[in-house]
C-alpha cells in the first residue's frame, strides 16, 4: 500500500514555489497598518518609488479590506498581501478581494487545509520546532517566523530550523526588526524575506509623510541589495 504524505510532490504547497521565489528574489516586505482608505494608494506609491514592491496589510483596522482594493486598482505594480489572517472567513475574503497572499501570526491546521483547498497562497506563523514540524506535515516550505526578536532572534531561528534545514525551508521574518539588526537576518540562507514595520510606521502614515516613507523605503532597499549582493558574491 502506498502511504499518502502531505508533502507528496503531486500536491501543490500552501504557498506556491513560484510566488515564494518572487518574494525571495525581492527580499523585502513592508508591514503596514493603515487607518484611512484614502492613504492606501499614496502610501503604496511612495513605497514603490523607494524600491519596496511587496507589502503586508495587517487586518487590524476596519479600513484594511478597502485599502487592499484601492491599492490593487491604483497601484497594480505593488504586490499586496494580507496579514493577521485569523479566520476562515478572512481567508476566503482575502482571496476574493484579490490579495496576492495571506499570512497569520500563528499556525492553524484548519486555515492551512482551507488555503490549500482553495488554492490561495498562505504562510502560517511559527516560533517553535513543533510548529515548524506541523507546518511541514501540511506541505509548507515557506513560513513566517514571528515574533522574531522576542522569540529569540536569529540564533533561535537557526536552532529551530536546524532539524529541517535539509528540506530547504525559507522564512518571512517579522517582529522587532530594524535597520540595525536587519543585515544579520538577511545574510542567513534560511531567511527569504525581511518584513519591516519601521519602513512606514503608523505615525508617518497618519501624518501622510510620503516623502519620509519613500526615503525609508530607499534605505531599506539599499540595505537588502547590499547584503544580498555580498552574500551572492561570497557564495
Amino acid at each position: 500500500m502506498k502511504h499518502r504524505h502531505a508533502t507528496d510532490e503531486t500536491e501543490s504547497p500552501p504557498f506556491p514555489s513560484e510566488l515564494a521565489g518572487e518574494l525571495s528574489a525581492d527580499g523585502l516586505l513592508a508591514v503596514l497598518t493603515v487607518e484611512r482608505v484614502e492613504d492606501a494608494a499614496p502610501l503604496a506609491r511612495a513605497l514603490v518609488a523607494g524600491g519596496v514592491r511587496v507589502m503586508e496589510l495587517a487586518l487590524r483596522t476596519p479600513a484594511a479590506w478597502d485599502c487592499l482594493r484601492a491599492i490593487r486598482a491604483e497601484v497594480p505594480e505593488m504586490l499586496a498581501g494580507l496579514g493577521t489572517v485569523l479566520t476562515s472567513d478572512q481567508l476566503r475574503e482575502a482571496r476574493e478581494a484579490g490579495a496576492a497572499f495571506g499570512v497569520s501570526p500563528g499556525l492553524s491546521h484548519g486555515l492551512l487545509r482551507e488555503a490549500r483547498e482553495m488554492g490561495f497562497p498562505y504562510a502560517p506563523g511559527v516560533m517553535t520546532p513543533g510548529e515548524v514540524q506541523a507546518a511541514v506535515e501540511h506541505g509548507c516550505r515557506f513560513l513566517k517566523y514571528f515574533p522574531a526578536e522576542s522569540a529569540g532572534g536569529l540564533s533561535h531561528l537557526r536552532s529551530m530550523n536546524a532539524p529541517f534545514a535539509h528540506l530547504g525551508l525559507r522564512y518571512i521574518v517579522l517582529g522587532g526588526l530594524t535597520e540595525t539588526n536587519a543585515s544579520a537576518y538577511l545574510a542567513d540562507p534560511s531567511v527569504a524575506v525581511l518584513g519591516g514595520s519601521w519602513i512606514a510606521p503608523a505615525e508617518l502614515i497618519a501624518r501622510r509623510d510620503w516623502d519620509t516613507i519613500q526615503t525609508r523605503a530607499e534605505r531599506a532597499r539599499a540595505l537588502v541589495d547590499a547584503v544580498r549582493g555580498e552574500t551572492v558574491a561570497a557564495g
